[in-house]
């Protein structure tokens, strides 16, 4: 389907008169039903895979940087251990184990000012990768093509890797500065004691407060879509935190009562536990996305905007999709030519006559897929 061309003011005006709060029942029905559908249909179990994948390449370099990082914080090796019983509260003990294995020979060894750059550096470049894929994902879910040119579309998302990347140094560092640890910080920039203890009652606040900005920011930042408005806190952000708790508390509590993955993997079982974990919060990430979109259509719908089949928001930019475009079109004209000339010639202008008809798009009896451009 070719790409939209609703103008933004259109859009805005039936998103203005139809907010997410009065959709009717039946609207509300409508958007859940779809929101499962489409998430299976977009294949977003395998998106989920490809982000997870580029999830883990950047969180080596990105761990090597923050122990790093505490090294210069007073005694090291106190700083690691402080933070490690700290994840005892989060994470399994198989995977604090090959974490503990990991981290311990790093925070022993001299040139961390090195070792902090070089792990900046190449967390940076691991994270780009994730958010490239959330971005192709985004325009899947979305179902527009890719219209941004690499001189235009690359900067953009190194600005947002970026941002991502601290927005996650901040959680984790939220997350394991706690008891003694935050003491020992809090020593060493001078905070008093009740400082602290007030920091340890309201950090996790803080955190969700920094996960609600990391989600809005990649729900509005890399498709290649103009929002109407940065939303801080949209529907498909909340059932992410919500359900992305839930599945974290049953994931860890079938972990700590299941005693076959250490019989299975072995001494792997702490990096296997750790992917499908992060797995699991891709997918729940990207089903917030498509309830986003979906809430979306639903709105457009409602206010009598024609998105049965495409949601109807302008695109940021068209340039690449459109020399895209331009090259598929000259490829089907020189095999149309191929096959005019049994193999002679790709050049339409040496075939005798008109050239025959376009082929089908799909091969007979084929079950036709589902349009990039789907509704």
């Amino acid at each position: 389907m070719a790409p939209s061309t609703t103008d933004s003011h259109g859009t805005e005006d039936a998103q203005g008169s139809t907010s997410t709060r009065e959709l009717t029942s039946k609207s509300w029905i409508y958007v859940a039903k779809r929101t499962l559908r489409e998430f299976q249909a977009d294949g977003c179990q395998d998106l989920a895979a490809a982000l997870t994948f580029n999830a883990l390449l950047a969180a080596a370099p990105a761990t090597v940087a923050l122990v790093s990082l505490l090294g210069f914080v007073g005694d090291p090796e106190k700083a690691i251990s402080d933070t490690l019983d700290t994840l005892k509260d989060f994470a399994p003990p198989q995977t604090l184990d090959q974490v503990e294995s990991f981290i311990r020979p790093i925070a022993g060894s001299t040139g961390s000012g090195w070792a902090l750059v070089i792990g900046l550096v190449l967390a940076l470049w691991s994270a780009s990768g994730f958010v490239g894929a959330f971005s192709r994902a985004m325009n899947k879910i979305y179902g527009v093509p890719e219209g941004r040119p690499v001189w235009k579309l690359r900067p953009w998302m190194l600005l947002i890797t970026a941002i991502v990347f601290v927005l996650v140094v901040l959680i984790i560092g939220a997350m394991v500065l706690s008891g003694s640890l935050a003491h020992q910080v809090g020593e060493l920039i001078g905070l008093s004691s009740t400082t602290v203890t007030v920091w340890n009652i309201v950090k996790w606040p803080v955190v969700v407060i920094l996960v609600i900005v990391l989600i809005g920011l990649l729900y509005w930042g890399t498709p290649n879509i103009k929002q109407p408005k940065f939303r801080w806190l949209s529907a498909g952000a909340v059932l992410t935190l919500v359900v992305g708790a839930i599945a974290t508390l049953l994931f860890g509590f079938y972990v700590a009562n299941a005693s076959s993955y250490n019989a299975t993997y072995g001494t792997l079982a702490g990096l296997f536990i750790l992917l499908l974990w992060v797995y699991l919060l891709c997918m729940v990430l990207l089903l917030g996305a498509e309830l986003d979109a979906e809430l979306e259509r639903g709105r457009e719908l409602q206010a009598g905007v024609a998105a049965e089949e495409q949601v109807q928001l302008p695109l940021r930019d068209t340039k690449a999709s459109d020399k895209a475009a331009e090259k598929r079109a000259k490829d089907i004209e020189q095999a149309r030519a191929l096959r005019a000339s049994n193999g002679e010639t790709t050049d339409a202008d040496d075939v005798d006559g008109t050239l025959p008809p376009a082929g089908p798009d799909t091969a007979p009896g084929a079950v036709t897929g589902h349009d990039d451009r789907k509704g």
